[in-house]
């Protein structure tokens, strides 16, 4: 069973960093489609970020693109969201997602759908503050 674990979320300032952590337990990153995703109070769950084995490069939503950087961290089965010059907008709560991998993790189209990903974590918080 997989399980993923967000950590590093918190308060920060506008034009500050944060670095989000997901743990997880699984084993083989490239089987897997790994993402982060982001709902802003009262609002959708929305994809902000996606990357998979195949794809010379992740895919960004248009509002994190060239702010935010997902990856694998140091620890081995570890994703991270680097999150750089940070808006008040980008305040929600940050999951980290899986799904087997499926066609282009439903990156075509406009963005992945939360609805094709299984395995989520508990979410973590980011309020960014002007």
């Amino acid at each position: 069973q997989v399980q993923l674990t967000e950590s590093g979320g918190g308060p920060a300032q506008a034009g500050g960093t944060l670095r989000l952590s997901c743990a997880t337990t699984i084993d083989t990153f490239g089987d897997y489609c790994m993402a982060w995703f982001r709902q802003p109070p009262g609002k959708e769950r929305e994809g902000i970020a996606v990357v998979y084995s195949g794809k010379d490069s992740p895919w960004y939503a248009e509002s994190v693109k060239g702010r935010f950087t997902i990856g694998q961290g140091g620890v081995k089965s570890t994703l991270t969201l680097q999150m750089d010059n940070l808006r008040p907008d980008d305040t929600a709560l940050y999951y980290c997602a899986a799904e087997l991998l499926f066609p282009f993790c439903g990156v075509r189209g406009g963005g992945p759908d939360a609805s094709d990903f299984g395995y989520w974590g508990q979410g973590t918080q980011v309020s960014v503050s002007s």
